[in-house]
């Protein structure tokens, strides 16, 4: 296992707050919906125990806290431990259990303990193979018999249609970033630029799959969250109405599970049962 803490510039890179409210930007919203979609149809009905791993500031902790489930909130970010603590201390209903700083590899938590984990961001910050598989080695250990687990990707190609969506394509050193993902999925920003995101690895579609299964899980989908929906010209105008909206959501479903456009999504989700 390497260093238990991230690297400092993903640290840095956090610290400037933007996780807090990202889901309401860009094609964002886009994102959460279909992450919510896909957690109601695979997570059993609460009262259940679920681990949210990586959480940062509660996003869908505290959706699932509304719903009844006893939410555990963990990540290696001061800020958003921070954040997400003050914003359960704020609210009424849809408490955390807790929010705690931890590390995805290492969770303190006792075995076959929580129906569910919920792992939306660890993974492509773990750039060693070998530390995403021992995320889900313990994301397993920590989930009864039949709990499960899900696990999000950046695909590989995010960075190019990033970059061909909008202003970043006229940047040369985004295009060598670009470069260096296509080759082996390892993502650098060393230009300080915090639109560039941070160190990470992206994934080719299959990997995702591969990994969830080498860690000894039941693989039960492979899906694309977004999928081309994240391409769609005025995002903002089409997700405010409700009409174009339902539209959008039924077509992105339609190719969730398509291979030959998994890698078109910014961000895959895989779905294991222990």
């Amino acid at each position: 296992m390497s260093d238990p803490h991230p690297p400092d510039e993903v640290l840095v890179y956090y610290a400037l707050g933007g996780e807090e409210d990202r889901l309401e930007e860009a094609y964002f919203p886009l994102e959460r919906a279909r992450t919510q979609e896909l957690v109601r149809r695979h997570l059993g009905p609460a009262p259940g125990v679920v681990l949210d791993v990586g959480g940062a500031a509660g996003a869908y902790a505290f959706w699932l806290a509304e719903q009844g489930y006893e939410v555990h909130l963990v990540d290696p970010v001061p800020l958003h431990v921070r954040q997400a603590e003050e914003a359960s201390r704020a609210r009424e209903t849809g408490r955390l259990a807790s929010a705690r700083l931890g590390d995805a590899r290492r969770l303190d938590f006792a075995d076959a303990s929580a129906d569910a984990v919920l792992l939306l961001g660890p993974l492509y910050h773990l750039t060693d193979r070998a530390d995403r598989l021992a995320a889900l080695v313990e994301a397993r250990r920590v989930l009864k018999p039949g709990g499960v687990a899900f696990a999000a990707g950046i695909s590989r190609f995010a960075s190019l249609l990033d970059g061909l969506r909008g202003p970043l394509f006229d940047h040369d050193a985004f295009a060598r970033i670009v470069e260096r993902d296509l080759t082996d999925g390892q993502h650098r920003n060393e230009t300080g630029v915090a639109s560039f995101f941070t160190t990470a690895f992206f994934h080719q579609p299959g990997e995702l799959g591969v990994e969830l299964g080498e860690a000894g899980f039941a693989l039960a989908g492979l899906f694309a969250l977004e999928g081309p929906g994240a391409l769609v010209p005025d995002f903002r105008q089409r997700w405010n109405d409700p009409a174009a909206r339902r539209r959008l959501l039924d077509l992105v479903r339609r190719v969730e599970s398509e291979p030959a456009l998994l890698g078109v999504s910014p961000h895959l989700l895989a779905v294991g049962r222990r």
